[in-house]
């Protein structure tokens, strides 16, 4: 991917989750929250050939906020100076993380099953986030997270018109972005995921919109959806803490 384009990707990945506080410095962007989402509270760099120059200053923003540095690095040749240098700084590799790109069409047709897209989530669908099985302190940071992204949709499934599965979709200035997606255990293997997925795709598809991305841990086993549904890995990335 040029270097344009790896802005655009980044910015919309940022957009996403919707930081409090955004800086730009020295060809990163610098998002800055106190809440468990990785993007949102890691620097990331605009472009994969970023020099070092900048990465006092990012800490030191971090820092004066009372917020912990972390960087949100791609695990490609060109950054690996930086890598060395985080290293050199006490920083090390966390959560590798697989960036993935896919076709709004293909996500579309991906599934029949019903689901609904809702322009403003429920307390059903805010509940999954907060259900058995997932972390209540981080459930509540991505519910105000993500129901914060500026013109999000937000899609739910389950069985006999209950909401079991949850899914979000953001609207960047080029992507279409995939976040969010939690079945709560009880209710796994029904196919609402992949339901969710293709109601959200047919969604952006109806909005003119060709290209989508997602992020997903490398230990997921949601993985195997994702590739079902048409996603293709661009990069691996990993937080440096």
């Amino acid at each position: 991917m040029e270097a344009a384009g790896v802005a655009i990707l980044e910015r919309d990945t940022v957009a996403a989750v919707a930081p409090p506080e955004l800086l730009e410095i020295g060809g990163w962007l610098v998002p800055l929250d106190d809440g468990t989402i990785g993007r949102a509270k890691s620097a990331v760099p605009l472009r994969h050939d970023v020099g070092l120059d900048a990465l006092g200053e990012i800490e030191d923003a971090y820092r004066r906020r009372g917020l912990k540095p972390a960087f949100r690095i791609a695990d490609v040749p060109s950054l690996a100076p930086v890598c060395a240098e985080l290293t050199r700084r006490g920083f090390a590799p966390q959560q590798p993380t697989i960036f993935k790109t896919g076709s709004v069409s293909r996500l579309a047709a991906f599934s029949d099953a019903p689901a609904r897209v809702l322009e403003t989530p429920d307390a059903a669908w805010a509940g999954v986030f907060l259900g058995d099985g997932f972390d209540p302190v981080d459930g509540v940071h991505r519910v105000a997270a993500l129901t914060r992204s500026p013109g999000a949709i937000y899609g739910a499934a389950g069985q006999g018109g209950a909401t079991h599965a949850v899914g979000v979709m953001s609207f960047g200035v080029q992507w279409v972005g995939i976040h969010g997606m939690r079945t709560a255990p009880a209710h796994r293997g029904h196919g609402h995921a992949g339901a969710i997925l293709a109601a959200l795709g047919r969604a952006a598809l109806g909005r003119g919109r060709t290209q989508v991305f997602l992020q997903v841990e490398e230990a997921n086993p949601a993985r195997r959806i994702y590739r079902a549904a048409g996603f293709a890995p661009i990069w691996r990335y990993h937080y440096w803490r």
